[in-house]
C-alpha cells in the first residue's frame, strides 16, 4: 500500500472556515430520531456492519458518523456507554478521533492528485483499496475498526465495485459509515447491504439556536436571514456567513430564476467577480446545486411531473462545478455551461 503524503492527509474539503470540523464536534443538532436508531442497534450488540447516512449537505451526516465512530472505538458494540452515544472529550478515543490519529478509524474521501497536487474530482479505487490493509489491523474497543466514506457519492465506478466486494464479505468487528447527499446515485447493491439512516433538514428554531452559539458576533437579524437562505442546512448557513456567501447564494437563485432567458453580460460580470473571491466558483457551485435540489424536492412534494429532466440537470451541474474547481477552469466557461444546462431543462420541463 502506497504511503500517503502529509498534504494528502491534511486536505479537508468538508471544513467550514471558522467552525469546528465534524470530527471535533460533540453536539449533534436536530437528529434525535436517527441517533436513537443507531443507539438501539449498538447497545443491543447487534449493529449492522454498514450504515448509509443520507441527507442534504450540512445537516450533520459527518457529525453523526464521527459520533458513532467515537462510541464504537471507546465502548465497542455494547451498552457500556450512554444512550446518546456521547463519549467524554477527555477519553482517549475522543482525543484521537478529533486529532485524526486514531488507528482504528479510516476516513476515505477525495484526496489530492499526487501528480498535479490538485483535488481529485472523484473518490478513486486506490482510496477504497486502502481498506484491505486497514482491515488487517486490530484496534479500538475489542478490536473494532471503523471506516467513514465521505462521501460515497464521490466514488467512481471502480471504487464503488471495490467497496461492494467488501460489503459482500465484511470482516468481523468492522463498521462502515457511508455518507451520501444523493443515495439514488449509488449502486442498488450497495444500498441494499447498508442500514439506511435518513437525516432531515433542521427546523428554524434549531438553526437559530445553533447559529447563536456558533456566530455570537453576528446580528440576530442577519442570523435570521441566514436561516432563510440555508434551507435547514447548518453547514450552508456557516458557509453563507463567511465573506461573500450571502451574495453568492443570491446569485445562485438568480441563475435559476433567469434560466429561460440568461443574462450573458451579467454572467460575465459574475465570472469576473468570482475570479477575485477565494473559492468563489466552488462556493457558487455548491449553492447552485443545493438551491436546485431544494426546489426539485419542493416540486416533487407538490406532484409536479417531468422532474427527471431537472434531476439530470442537477447531476450535470454538480459534476461540472466539481471538475471546474479541481482543474481551476475559467469561471466564464463554467457559468455559460451552467446557464445552458438550466435553460435546456427549463425548455424541456418548465420552471422549477
Amino acid at each position: 500500500m502506497a504511503k500517503r503524503t502529509r498534504a494528502q492527509e491534511s486536505v479537508e474539503i468538508d471544513r467550514v472556515e471558522g467552525a469546528p470540523h465534524p470530527r471535533e464536534t460533540a453536539r449533534l443538532v436536530g437528529q434525535d430520531a436517527a441517533l436513537a436508531v443507531v443507539s438501539r442497534a449498538l447497545r443491543s450488540r447487534r449493529p449492522p456492519q454498514a450504515w448509509l447516512i443520507c441527507g442534504p449537505p450540512g445537516v450533520g451526516k459527518a457529525t453523526l458518523a464521527y459520533r458513532i465512530a467515537r462510541y464504537v472505538l471507546a465502548y465497542g458494540a455494547t451498552d457500556k456507554g450512554p444512550a446518546d452515544l456521547s463519549v467524554p472529550a477527555s477519553d482517549r478515543a475522543s482525543i484521537q478521533v478529533a486529532a485524526g490519529s486514531h488507528p482504528g478509524l479510516l476516513v476515505l474521501k477525495r484526496g489530492l492528485n499526487p501528480e498535479t497536487g490538485k483535488l481529485m474530482t472523484v473518490l478513486s479505487v486506490e482510496e477504497v483499496r486502502r481498506l484491505n490493509g486497514f482491515f488487517g489491523m486490530t484496534s479500538g474497543a475489542g478490536g473494532w475498526r471503523v471506516v467513514v466514506v465521505d462521501t460515497a457519492d464521490d466514488m467512481n465506478e471502480n471504487a464503488a465495485n471495490a467497496l461492494l466486494k467488501l460489503l459482500e464479505e465484511p470482516p468481523s468487528r468492522a463498521m462502515l459509515l457511508l455518507l451520501s447527499n444523493t443515495p439514488g446515485r449509488l449502486l442498488p447493491t450497495i444500498r441494499s447491504r447498508c442500514q439506511r439512516l435518513s437525516l432531515r433538514t433542521l427546523g428554524d428554531a434549531d438553526m437559530e439556536s445553533e447559529l447563536a452559539k456558533l456566530l455570537p458576533d453576528t446580528a440576530a437579524k442577519d442570523r435570521k436571514a441566514l436561516v432563510k437562505l440555508a434551507g435547514g442546512s447548518l453547514g450552508a448557513a456557516l458557509r453563507l456567513a463567511g465573506g461573500d456567501g450571502v451574495e453568492l447564494a443570491g446569485q445562485a437563485d438568480r441563475l435559476i430564476d433567469t434560466a429561460s432567458s440568461p443574462d450573458i453580460p451579467a454572467l460575465f460580470a459574475l465570472a469576473d467577480k468570482l475570479g477575485r473571491i477565494t473559492d468563489g466558483l466552488d462556493m457558487l457551485g455548491g449553492f447552485l446545486v443545493q438551491v436546485l435540489a431544494d426546489r426539485i424536492r419542493t416540486k416533487a412534494l407538490g406532484g409536479q411531473p417531468k422532474l427527471n429532466k431537472w434531476v439530470d440537470a442537477h447531476e450535470k451541474l454538480r459534476r461540472s462545478f466539481a471538475r471546474s474547481d479541481a482543474l481551476h477552469l475559467d469561471p466564464r466557461q463554467t457559468l455559460l455551461s451552467a446557464a445552458r444546462e438550466l435553460n435546456a431543462a427549463t425548455r424541456r420541463a418548465g420552471t422549477v
